[in-house]
């Protein structure tokens, strides 16, 4: 999809599915049907490559594990928000790293969609690269990304059994031969992705979920959940709702199927900036949309707004925070606002005492302040002083024709995607409070 970043690398959050409600045998949902995914950390080995010559890569994403297929397959899939088709990297039992591949050889439920199908010829319509026909009459599908990654495979059938339930739900994926990643060591360990966008071919829409939300807490003994299905619970702080933006009429630079919202504004400690609405607005050309996205780590803007957010930013630390001042360094090749900062005013609260950015919305807002404003490079010491990098990247050095809000700035936020009223809810909660409200976490 446009302006999309392949989310496969580095420290990962695992979801261990526990069920409180079960699906039904169909892949349709229904209205009393509950399925809350708590989230476990598990961290990987960090990249070790120069910080100052970084290909952008994502630390954290969030991912879910299921079994595939007859008899079933462990398999991990990140979930994203931002992309359709779900896909598995699908490898032979010859591969020689088996681990967290789907052999497809060895199910008896698998079923590959031939070209000539009405799923292949019509539910593929919003692909960026269009499904084709291979030599066997298969439908081929392309995957590709902003950072030059890809997947490549064959459409199918499969059945994906959801935690201890005996039911299950035949879907459409993707059963991906060819993947290639920015981090081919690290990047086999995740069997594929989970699509959650408003594609036809989606988890979300295949399943018939009216709802779902998440709540990401950041930490590491317990890091939030996922609950697909309706969260009217009398205990939830009541959201405040922002409509999906919806354009018909194809553009070359608009994810029609993506969770675009529209921003109206960004404030720094209360205040306004001044940013033209102008360019908060999709043009002619779609270029300009706002997306949630859970496959994206941090939060990115164009050009003109991430000038004007910097500069308010350093001006208001300005005597508080030490600028790095290498010239050459942008921390995955958007981020260039970083600061040196020494572990004893670490320890004594400096991150607490930065000037809150609120995303502002038409009818909600995201408020980020403290440790989220800041994350520190992994690998990077300056004397006795660590860097960390404003935890806002600039869409312009990455290509990018949109804004995209990362799960970084969504963290101990409850968020809706309410798929019924084509619209998104948000609300400050504790998601560690909120786990223990639905029986899990500490």
């Amino acid at each position: 999809m446009f302006s999309r970043l392949h989310p496969l690398f580095h420290l990962l959050l695992i979801l261990l599915i526990r069920t409180h409600k079960c699906f039904s045998s169909s892949s349709s949902y229904s209205s009393s049907q509950t399925l809350v995914l708590p989230l476990k950390t598990r961290i990987t080995p960090t990249d070790h490559r120069p910080t100052d010559k970084l290909h952008f890569h994502h630390n954290v994403t969030l991912t879910v594990t299921l079994t595939v297929g007859t008899p079933p397959q462990n398999i991990s899939l990140v979930i994203d928000t931002g992309s359709e088709l779900s896909w598995l990297r699908c490898n032979r039992s010859s591969n020689p790293n088996p681990v967290n591949n789907f052999d497809p050889t060895r199910s008896s439920s698998y079923s590959p969609v031939p070209c000539s199908s009405p799923t292949c010829r019509t539910r593929t319509r919003d692909f960026l690269i269009p499904a084709s026909c291979d030599s066997d009459k298969l439908c081929h599908a392309t995957l590709s990304y902003a950072d030059a990654s890809s997947s490549e495979g064959n459409l199918a059938a499969e059945i994906f059994h959801f935690g201890n339930s005996t039911n299950d739900s035949n879907l459409i994926f993707g059963c991906m031969e060819s993947v290639s990643g920015s981090d081919p060591e690290e990047d086999y360990k995740t069997t594929g992705l989970l699509g959650m966008n408003r594609g036809s071919l989606s988890f979300i829409s295949q399943m018939g979920f009216p709802k779902f939300s998440y709540c990401i807490s950041g930490t590491d003994d317990f890091p939030g959940f996922l609950l697909l299905g309706d969260s009217n619970f009398t205990w939830l702080t009541p959201l405040n709702y922002t409509p999906l933006i919806r354009i018909s009429t194809p553009l070359p630079y608009f994810d029609r199927v993506a969770y675009t919202v529209q921003l109206t504004g960004i404030k720094v400690n209360g205040n306004l900036l001044p940013i033209p609405k102008s360019v908060l607005v999709p043009d002619h050309t779609g270029a300009g949309q706002t997306m949630v996205d859970s496959g994206t780590q941090f939060t990115f803007l164009l050009g003109p707004v991430y000038t004007a957010l910097r500069s308010d930013f350093l001006n208001r630390t300005n005597g508080m925070l030490t600028v790095y001042d290498d010239p050459d360094f942008v921390f995955q090749g958007t981020m260039d606002l970083c600061y040196r900062i020494s572990p004893i005013r670490i320890r004594t609260g400096i991150l607490h005492r930065l000037p809150t950015v609120s995303l502002v919305f038409e009818g909600a807002e995201i408020a980020v302040s403290g440790q989220p404003l800041l994350y520190r490079v992994p690998h990077l010491t300056v004397g006795n002083d660590s860097v960390y990098c404003f935890t806002f990247g600039n869409s312009d050095l990455m290509g990018m024709e949109a804004y995209v809000i990362g799960h970084h700035h969504q963290q101990n936020m409850w968020i809706e995607f309410d798929l019924q009223r084509s619209r998104i809810g948000l609300a400050p909660v504790q998601c560690d409070v909120s786990g223990q409200r639905l029986g899990i976490g500490s």
